[in-house]
C-alpha cells in the first residue's frame, strides 16, 4: 500500500518501510532535486516513477534475458565463465561468495556487447540491439538523476557527476540476475522444512555497490531488501516491474564526502512459484578517473573523509574483498592525517 506524501511533488512513500518514491515528471525542478538529495541522504535508495524509459525497451530486454536463462545448462555455459564478463552460476566474484542465482555480466561498451552476444544468443544482433537500447535509456536516466542531485547540492558544475558515466571510456556494467524458484518444502518432511527455514537461502548476499549509481529493475517477484541507515534493519522492497530503483554506490559516498551513504542491500531466493529476474545498470567512471570529495562538500568544519583514488584502484581493492566487507574504509582519512589549518 502507498500513501500520498504531503509534498506537492506527488512524491509517495511505501507505508510499510518508508522507501521514497520520486515522480520525475514533476514540473518543479528545485523541489524535485531537493527530494532526491533527501532520499540519497536518508536511505541511499529510492524508486522513480514516470521515468520516461519506453515500455518496449524494458520488454525487449526482459524477453532476451528470459530466453537466455531458459536455455539448457550446456548452452548457457558457452557464454561463460564470467571472468569477469559472461555467464556465471552460483559463484559471485573471485573470493568464495555464492548465491542461489545465475547471471550475465556485460560491459556497456557496444563493441564488447556485440562480441559477447555471439555466445549468448542464437540471434546476436537482436540481443545486442535490445541490450544497447536498454543501456542508452538507463544511462540517460542515471545522468538526469545525477544532474538533479548536483542542483540540489548547489554545485556550480551540475554535470560533475554525470560526466563520469557519460565519458566514452566509462567502466559502467550491465548485469542480468536470474533467481530460479526454490523447491517448495511445505509437503516435505518437517526436518527438511526446518533446514530450509534456518538456511534462509540467499540469492545475492549483503553488499553495497562500488560504483557511483545503480539503476535496478526487476520483474514482479519479490526478494530485494535494503538495510536502513539509522538502525541496520532489513526491510523488503515491494517489486514493481514498471519502475526503477536507484541505489547510491560507494563512489558517490566518497564524492559527496559521506553526505550520501551507499545502501547495503541483498536479494533473497524466496519464490517457489516463478523465477525472479533483475536487470542492474552500474554507472561507473573510467578506470583512470580520480575520485575524491568535490570542493563544495569540503570545509574546515567538514574536512575531507577520503584520500583521492582512481576508480581503477578502488575497483581492484573492492573486488579483492568478500562481498559484504567494508571497502571505503581502505581509503578513509584518519584524524591524524588531517593537517592543521594555516592561520
Amino acid at each position: 500500500m502507498v500513501v500520498a506524501s504531503p509534498s506537492p511533488l506527488r512524491t509517495k512513500k511505501t507505508k510499510a518501510v518508508g522507501i521514497p518514491t520520486i515522480d520525475l515528471s514533476s514540473s518543479c525542478r528545485s523541489k524535485l532535486s531537493e527530494s532526491i538529495v533527501k532520499a540519497c541522504e536518508e536511505y541511499g535508495f529510492f524508486k522513480v516513477v514516470n521515468h520516461g524509459v519506453p515500455k518496449q525497451v524494458l520488454a525487449r530486454l526482459e524477453d532476451q534475458g528470459a530466453g537466455f536463462f531458459a536455455k539448457s545448462a550446456a548452452e548457457k555455459q558457452r557464454a561463460g565463465p564470467a571472468t569477469p564478463f559472461g555467464y556465471g552460476s552460483k559463484n559471485i566474484g573471485r573470493n568464495g561468495d555464492t548465491g542461489e542465482l545465475e547471471y550475465l555480466l556485460l560491459h556497456t561498451n557496444p563493441h564488447t556487447i556485440s562480441e559477447r552476444s555471439k555466445a549468448i544468443s542464437n540471434d546476436p544482433s537482436k540481443f545486442s540491439c535490445a541490450v544497447n537500447d536498454y543501456i542508452e535509456a538507463v544511462r540517460d536516466l542515471a545522468c538526469a538523476i545525477l544532474d538533479l542531485v548536483a542542483e540540489g547540492l548547489w554545485i556550480s558544475d551540475k554535470y560533475i557527476f554525470s560526466s563520469f558515466i557519460r565519458d566514452a571510456h566509462s567502466d559502467s556494467l550491465l548485469r542480468l540476475n536470474h533467481y530460479p524458484p526454490i523447491k517448495d518444502t511445505k509437503d516435505c518432511d518437517p526436518s527438511l522444512q526446518l533446514h530450509q527455514f534456518r538456511s534462509n537461502p540467499i540469492g545475492f548476499g549483503e553488499h553495497s555497490d562500488p560504483q557511483i549509481l545503480t539503476i535496478l529493475r526487476a520483474n514482479d517477484v519479490g526478494g530485494l531488501q535494503i538495510s536502513l541507515h539509522d538502525n541496520g534493519l532489513w526491510v523488503p522492497v515491494p517489486p514493481d516491474p514498471n519502475e526503477f530503483f536507484v541505489i547510491v554506490g560507494d563512489a558517490f559516498q566518497a564524492l559527496t564526502n559521506g553526505r550520501f551513504k551507499s545502501a547495503r542491500h541483498r536479494a533473497l531466493a524466496n519464490s517457489s512459484v516463478k523465477p525472479r529476474m533483475s536487470t542492474v545498470y552500474f554507472g561507473a567512471p573510467p578506470l583512470n578517473a580520480w575520485i575524491s570529495p568535490i570542493p563544495e562538500m569540503v570545509s574546515p568544519q567538514n574536512p575531507s573523509l577520503y584520500k583521492p583514488f582512481t576508480w581503477g584502484e578502488y575497483k581492484k581493492a573492492a573486488y579483492s574483498l568478500r562481498l559484504g566487507d567494508s571497502r571505503l574504509d581502505l581509503f578513509k582519512i584518519h584524524n591524524a592525517d588531517h593537517k592543521p589549518l594555516s592561520p
